[in-house]
């Protein structure tokens, strides 16, 4: 196999040559290593491994993050390795069988097209708790946010084809969120992946992981909710000018019109108003849309009158199951809408063709 094994490590402990050992008996001969700013105690892994035949370290002089040193790996990959069909990303911690990484490889230069996600399950006693629940949850959003399917989000082993290292270097993010946005690239370019199962090995309750639960959670976040957020604030900012428009139309209609006239048609100006605002922040600013304008408006307004009606129907219904105030009925049904009617401007109004 052609194939170069890449492992970013930050201050590692002696588990590090166990992997770079592990691997080398399991038959690869290309390893690159990168030190992503570890201090002058933790620098002699590096060194011991860089005397190992086949084991290549780069080195960052200063912590730029996981995301950076797998970029760094990526580009050295494709100037110094013409011949090699792809990379292997894996965690310094010991925490990736051998055997799981000759795997990925071995699917990796069988297909060259996809790339391969080393999935664990996280149903064992050894699991930490705060790594079930991230998963869980994670996982969770992906499904209802993203459309994606995906067992374990935080995988550190990946396969990746060479052809893919390009668009992989395009990704944004340079710590902990890149590895979450590049599940996200997958889904905006199309790109075949598959997950394969493999060994879930924690080793303690992960305590030598640099992930700070705070900070880094909001980092791998952040991909993830971001169109989310701007949807829903986009529906904020129209809500805020439908009622600004109407109590303004309803003030200054055509003199002399019944109230009931007059409401009726400051209540239709002001949606009309509103939902083509709504429609122009989710096309340029939500969702970046690629197609034309008159596409994607008629695929928005059918849409519109879709949940308009579903919304009626769902209310009146409900109500009529249950005795329970007609507006906390409307509430829920709308926000149940909201997630919805998100994920189809996503895919079927604002979508690639």
């Amino acid at each position: 196999m052609d194939v170069t094994v890449i492992i970013p490590s930050l201050d590692p402990d002696e588990k590090l040559m166990g992997v770079v050992t592990g691997l080398q008996k399991m038959g690869f001969t290309d390893i690159l290593l990168v030190n992503d700013g570890s201090d002058e105690a933790h620098r002699s892994p590096f060194e011991t491994a860089a005397a190992l035949p086949g084991v290549t370290v780069l080195h960052h002089e200063v912590n730029r993050g996981k995301g950076r040193a797998l970029k760094t790996a990526f580009h050295y990959v494709l100037e110094h390795r013409p011949s090699s069909c792809g990379v292997v990303t894996v965690d310094g911690d010991g925490q990736h069988a051998a055997e799981d990484v000759l795997k990925l490889a071995q699917a990796l230069c069988a297909d060259g097209e996809k790339i391969y996600l080393g999935s664990r399950e996280f149903s064992g006693p050894d699991v930490p708790r705060r790594s079930f629940l991230g998963n869980k949850i994670t996982s969770l959003v992906f499904r209802l946010l993203c459309g994606m399917t995906i067992r374990d989000t935080q995988t550190g082993l990946r396969a990746i084809s060479r052809k893919h290292l390009p668009a992989m270097l395009e990704v944004e993010g340079e710590r902990f969120e890149y590895e979450t946005t590049m599940l996200l690239e997958l889904r905006r370019q199309h790109l075949p992946f598959e997950e394969l199962p493999i060994r879930t090995v924690y080793i303690g309750e992960n305590e030598t992981s640099h992930f700070r639960a705070v900070r880094d959670s909001i980092r791998v976040y952040r991909p993830i909710l971001r169109h989310f957020i701007r949807f829903a604030g986009s529906g904020l900012l129209s809500f805020l000018v439908d009622m600004a428009l109407f109590w303004l139309l309803s003030q200054v209609a055509v003199p002399g019109l019944p109230d009931t006239q007059r409401i009726l048609l400051a209540t239709v100006l002001a949606r009309v108003g509103s939902s083509l605002l709504n429609f122009f922040l989710n096309r340029t600013v939500v969702f970046a849309s690629s197609r034309s304008v008159w596409d994607t408006l008629w695929r928005y307004y059918s849409l519109c009158v879709v949940q308009m009606l579903t919304s009626g129907l769902l209310v009146a219904f409900i109500y009529w199951l249950l005795p329970l105030p007609e507006t906390l009925i409307k509430c829920v049904v709308d926000g149940c809408l909201m997630f919805i009617s998100f994920r189809i401007q996503q895919r079927f109004v604002f979508g690639k063709k």
